[in-house]
């Protein structure tokens, strides 16, 4: 997966909260643009608004997927000893 991570100065020129300058932000910047100017319309901005929600979704399975190993490794280490 590649990193849609937006930088500082993007991120506060766009707004973003805190909680949201993660690995997908730079995505977020164009959809919450969008939503904007679209007044918030749920029927519009879906392509925005999928891709960012994919990028989330995979953010999360590689996270789970990291996690998963860590644990592993710790259960190793734990009958080695």
């Amino acid at each position: 997966m590649s990193d849609h991570t937006a930088s500082l100065e993007e991120s506060q020129a766009a707004r973003l909260p805190v909680g949201y300058r993660d690995s997908c932000s730079a995505l977020l910047i164009p959809l919450n643009k969008c939503r904007r100017s679209t007044l918030y319309a749920p029927w519009k901005c879906e392509e925005e608004r999928h891709t960012y929600e994919r990028c989330q979704y995979q953010d999360f399975l590689q996270r789970q997927k990291k996690l998963r190993q860590m644990v592993a490794e710790a259960a190793a280490a734990a009958e080695d000893d």
